[in-house]
């Protein structure tokens, strides 16, 4: 990785690219450390330091510790994701959205894109006011923040920094390297890294974690690290063969080549949806006043708790049935099948048309059960760690690596294939 981002620093444009990269990057951090007036940050942070494993500890990983600290930057890009999944969905779901993706070309990504914006800054407002309600019920608003003109201005500087992380992220996209969005989720993962690193070693100067704790920690992170490497890039190669044809004096088709269907096709996301509906009673819970011990409610949150067995159970399960949903809606085995005859391409041994369909389906199942198993392991084992070595601040470390390395090798292929554009024989070397 570091001799490819060499090469690429010889060449000018995309030195300037990186450049203009890390540019976006400094200022999306500096943006990250501007308060939001009329909040008390001091009260707010000690309040997140107990939600951890629920879903707002997963919306302040995804933001770099900026939605515990309510700064300008608070709602990160969780308004652009969650349009953009609201917006994929209503794809398939509605046949004029669908038709406009597939059929549209140029313009009706532009189109869909247009509606992304607008539905970005729709949910923001909705987070916004939300973020704003659980400050107030709380009591974390400064003596100053209680007035009508105060929610106003809190509500829509967050909503302006999420607009304004959407356009930092275009930026990026079409001036820098890589996806933009992707960009600054892995910049506010890795801003975490220190911080955690620091919790680890004070943990063990205290005697809280073991030296065998701590060495299993390393070798756990640097097993899974290897084992997203190596599935990122597995996929299934279904042979196709192409029949041949003769078009007035030439003759097309006859080649043979395969059709690929990668073995985690939804990337993090089923572990994500994962995450925020398996601790949703601990988020609900935050939102309350605790139950009395020994009450119905909490048992409930004792049998639920982040740290114990049935919720390893539960979340592994989600994940699991999500893996499925998102394979299911990226990959349509009829509408493959459909492609591959009209171009007069069929699987060797299987008759065009559903008999096609039906043996893409099983391997479509079979795969996407090793991609979910793989999600599930990678999102449980922190948490195991976490149980047995008893340290913290780890609970959502298979997210934060999945997403980290997937980025760090999005990035690493995009500077390749740019090189290679253009020619660069050193890198070849």
């Amino acid at each position: 990785m570091f001799q490819v981002f060499r090469n690429a620093w010889k060449i000018e444009e995309l030195r300037k690219k990186i450049w203009f990269t890390l540019f976006i990057i400094l200022l999306y951090r500096i943006g990250n450390a501007v308060p939001v007036p009329f909040i008390d940050s001091a009260l707010l942070q000690s309040y997140f330091s107990s939600l951890q494993n629920t879903v707002l500890g997963l919306y302040n990983m995804m933001s770099g510790n900026a939605f515990s600290s309510a700064t300008i930057f608070a709602l990160s890009i969780q308004p652009y994701i969650n349009a953009s999944i609201i917006i994929q969905l209503l794809c398939i779901a509605i046949p004029a959205l669908e038709r406009l993706s597939k059929e549209g070309g140029e313009e009706g990504r532009r189109k869909i894109n247009s509606i992304t914006r607008y539905s970005t800054v729709a949910i923001g407002l909705i987070m916004g006011f939300a973020y704003y309600l659980l400050i107030r019920n709380n009591s974390l608003l400064a003596e100053n923040g209680s007035s009508f003109w105060a929610a106003i201005v809190i509500i829509l500087t967050f909503v302006g920094g999420a607009a304004l992380l959407m356009w930092l992220g275009e930026q990026i996209t079409e001036y820098g390297i890589g996806n933009g969005i992707s960009i600054i989720l892995f910049a506010s993962i890795i801003s975490r890294l220190p911080s955690g690193v620091a919790r680890l070693i004070s943990n063990l100067a205290a005697g809280s974690l073991s030296i065998v704790g701590f060495i299993g920690i390393i070798i756990g992170v640097a097993a899974i690290v290897l084992l997203i490497i190596f599935v990122s890039d597995a996929e299934r190669r279904i042979p196709v063969q192409y029949a041949k044809r003769v078009v007035g004096r030439k003759m097309y088709g006859g080649q043979s080549t395969y059709l690929p269907m990668k073995v985690n096709m939804s990337g993090v996301m089923p572990i994500i949806f994962a995450q925020a509906i398996a601790s949703l009673p601990a988020t609900v819970a935050a939102f309350f006043r605790q139950p009395a011990e020994g009450s119905f409610g909490a048992g409930l949150l004792n049998f639920l708790d982040t740290d114990g067995v049935p919720y390893m159970i539960f979340y592994f399960l989600l994940i699991i049935a999500f893996g499925y949903f998102y394979a299911t809606i990226q990959f349509n085995p009829i509408e493959v099948s459909n492609n591959l005859k009209k171009n007069g391409g069929f699987i060797p041994g299987y008759r065009p048309g559903k008999p096609t369909s039906e043996f893409i389906t099983r391997v479509l199942n079979r795969i996407t059960l090793f991609g979910s198993l793989y999600l599930g392991i990678v999102a449980v084992l922190p948490l195991v760690f976490s149980g047995i070595t008893k340290a913290g601040g780890i609970s959502l470390g298979g997210t934060s690596v999945i997403i980290v390395v997937g980025v760090a090798i999005e990035i690493v292929q995009g500077l390749e294939n740019q090189m290679l554009m253009r020619h660069y024989k050193g890198f070849l070397d």
